[in-house]
């Protein structure tokens, strides 16, 4: 099993640059086409300037800024792929979550931005907004990371469906990993048996262990960074966990957390 078409979420955003760079090396690894996506619907929030005409002529002007943008965003993505030969370039007019989940069809893995601070950022995706709706695994990227090895892989275990899904998406990771441990972080009411996650992992002749780690009153998204960074693990791999209400999703803490503010790179399943 591995990634053949990797996906990675395009932004002017100074970090861009680096999660292209670390997107086009994955796809390296994997023998992959890499694919750059950006989008973004020019606002239609412009008071009425005379006759209908001067309207249009706004609105299209608006539209000629956007595509510019998008020009400077395909140049980014270009500069920082380094000129391999299986690449591809998508944009649009659009909004951009709507996009990039439209799009995420043609990837086995889609590569984002860690959740960014409130305000308008240019072609930005909400990560969380994204794992709930693509139907793919995403790797949430922080700034200042360019590559990753994942040589040491931990994986967040609970017993529900979302973690199995995680895990069963991070196959080409694991496979290729020297070690991964999977952690079941005790919040004091025990711990659900890894025993199962283990040997199916070992099954697919990948080195695997188990952990308990408890988080001491901690949280526990907290503590499982610091479970991670015991294991000298650059990728984390965990369920996404969360519900819909009305238009907003609201995520259980490690979610949260960990797209808010992970410092390790993490894929996420839901």
């Amino acid at each position: 099993m591995s990634y053949a078409s990797i996906m990675v979420a395009v932004d002017l955003a100074a970090e861009a640059r680096e999660r292209v760079h670390l997107a086009g090396h994955l796809a390296d690894d994997f023998r992959a086409r890499l694919i750059g996506v950006a989008a973004e619907e020019a606002s239609y929030a412009i008071a009425p300037a005379g006759p209908i005409p001067a309207s249009a002529y706004a609105l299209a002007a608006n539209n000629e800024v956007i595509l510019n943008d998008l020009k400077r965003a395909h140049a980014v993505f270009e500069a920082a792929a380094g000129g391999r030969s299986r690449i591809e370039w998508r944009s649009n007019l659009d909004f951009p979550l709507p996009f990039l989940i439209a799009q995420a069809a043609a990837a086995d893995l889609v590569v984002v931005g860690r959740k960014g601070p409130p305000g308008p950022l240019l072609f930005s995706v909400d990560p969380g907004d994204l794992v709930m709706h693509v139907g793919r695994p995403i790797l949430v990227v922080p700034p200042g990371i360019d590559h990753l090895d994942a040589r040491r892989v931990a994986i967040g275990w609970k017993n529900t469906r979302e973690a199995r899904r995680a895990v069963r998406d991070a196959l080409p990771f694991l496979s290729r990993a020297s070690r991964v441990v999977v952690l079941a972080i005790d919040e004091g009411q025990g711990t659900d048996d890894p025993a199962d996650v283990v040997g199916f992992l070992q099954a697919h002749d990948i080195d695997a262990t188990a952990t308990r780690w408890e988080a001491g009153g901690a949280e526990t998204s907290q503590a499982l960074i610091e479970a991670a960074s015991e294991q000298a693990a650059d990728l984390i791999v965990l369920g996404a966990y969360g519900h819909g209400r009305l238009r907003e999703w609201v995520f259980g803490g490690v979610t949260r957390d960990l797209l808010a503010g992970a410092p390790i790179c993490c894929l996420m399943s839901h």
